[in-house]
């Protein structure tokens, strides 16, 4: 009666997904939907601030707020997609977190952009602050289909 030791070996393989930060989600089209929400809201909050009258201090007070309150809270969401610190936190259903966002920031941005546009004064960089708010709009209501349909896609309710 004859045995055979067999050894095996193996080696772990390290690959570019397996690192802290995550570059390719910043070429998904999620990815650059925020990047162009946080540009488009960078450039809303420079314009508001870098303005010289305000002839509606309140609305823009209100515009200012808005856009502050969403470029710090979708920047915290891209952060988190970079260094896939979803993944460490199961306990918080981040795709239903990021549709309520979304959804809630496209309507107040919506909102404070018509808001500022009526009352721009013909003060060009408000009108500019409102367009920028109405580009940012857009694209949240783009990256707010997509999540919907990756989240409640025609497939989730079909039956057989």
């Amino acid at each position: 009666m004859s045995h055979t030791v067999m050894t095996t070996t193996t080696t772990t393989v390290r690959s570019s997904g397996d690192g802290v930060l995550n570059l390719g989600y910043s070429r998904t089209i999620p990815g650059l939907l925020k990047i162009g929400q946080l540009l488009s809201l960078i450039i809303v909050l420079l314009c508001i601030r870098l303005s010289n009258g305000w002839p509606g201090w309140a609305a823009f007070q209100f515009f200012e707020v808005v856009v502050l309150w969403f470029l710090v809270a979708f920047l915290i969401f891209f952060l988190m997609h970079l260094f896939r610190l979803q993944t460490k936190m199961p306990c918080i259903n981040w795709p239903l977190t990021e549709f309520f966002h979304y959804s809630v920031g496209s309507v107040l941005i919506f909102i404070a952009s018509i808001i500022a546009a009526v009352n721009c004064g013909g003060v060009s960089s408000l009108v500019v602050a409102s367009v920028f708010g109405f580009i940012a709009t857009f694209l949240m209501v783009v990256n707010l289909w997509t999540s919907y349909n990756v989240t409640c896609g025609p497939t989730a309710g079909a039956s057989v």
